[in-house]
């Protein structure tokens, strides 16, 4: 197992927390989309982040939308997930470059800029759950740990890292969400907030080659740590031919004539997996 998630509870289910470690599907994303270093550290974020909070989804056919809009240079990010461990992702300008930041590192904030968080939950009822926060940062992290509070009222620590290689490959990725349950005593609460001042940065602890449960064993380790569940996670398009040909089928019988009559291939493009897809002209007619 490559990239993999795993669910844990701590201090009698008073914490629950979820970490992972995604190098390969960030990878995936980087080569998919040719993404700049900072957009594969932005991107990989949104990702990471985006696989944890599909853990927390219920049914089997829910799905999360993380959107976050911004002025930096890179525009946009938008990324899907499931609660199976499938996500996908892409940028609006997947070659968006910034200098680094100050600590000479991947400048994420700045390449997103200001602007806002959109997290939209489809749970198979009427209308999806959406909700809308403004950005604190930027970095993702702190603005996925501001969400939490500020939406859903769950206190959250929210911690993700995209470290990349010299070459501009993905060298690790992962992160870590530990949340307090509305129960928790207040000792609970004091031990989890100095623990988390003492830790490493989740990039250092990814560098340093550790799993995503041996983070969780520095975090929560002496507060009895369960592992509950592990799962393997991937990015992964449901796009198929027979999906885009219902976009097609969609758009009239008057339109795809007039595509027929310019005679010339169409090409549809999955902003997800980066994938063209192209129908003949024999194709079209079938359609109608």
């Amino acid at each position: 197992m490559s990239d993999y998630l795993i669910r844990a509870t701590a201090a009698d289910a008073q914490i629950r927390a979820f970490a992972l470690t995604s190098r390969d599907l960030v990878e995936t994303a980087r080569s998919r989309h040719n993404l700049s270093p900072v957009v594969t550290a932005a991107l990989g974020r949104l990702m990471t982040g985006a696989v944890m909070m599909g853990g927390m989804l219920k049914g089997e056919k829910d799905m999360l939308t993380l959107q976050v809009n911004g002025d930096g240079p890179v525009g946009g990010l938008t990324v899907t997930a499931d609660s199976k461990g499938n996500v996908k992702g892409y940028a609006n300008a997947p070659q968006a470059m910034m200098p680094p930041n100050a600590n000479g590192k991947l400048d994420v904030g700045g390449v997103i800029g200001n602007g806002y968080l959109t997290v939209i939950k489809d749970m198979g009822m009427k209308e999806p759950y959406s909700s809308q926060v403004a950005l604190q940062s930027g970095e993702i992290g702190d603005d996925l740990t501001y969400y939490f509070a500020a939406s859903e009222q769950v206190p959250s620590c929210v911690a993700l890292g995209v470290l990349m290689e010299k070459n501009n490959t993905v060298k690790q990725a992962g992160g870590f969400i530990i949340q307090l349950m509305p129960f928790a005593q207040e000792e609970v609460i004091k031990k989890l907030e100095e623990k988390i001042s003492t830790i490493a940065s989740v990039t250092s602890m990814l560098d340093e080659g550790k799993t995503p449960e041996q983070i969780l064993e520095l975090v929560l380790g002496d507060m009895g740590l369960e592992i509950t569940e592990k799962m393997p996670v991937q990015f992964k398009c449901n796009c198929t031919k027979e999906r885009v040909e219902k976009v097609l089928l969609s758009l009239g019988k008057k339109e795809l004539k007039e595509m027929i009559a310019e005679g010339e291939e169409v090409k549809l493009h999955c902003h997800f997996c980066n994938k063209d897809y192209g129908f003949t002209i024999e194709e079209l007619k079938a359609l109608i």
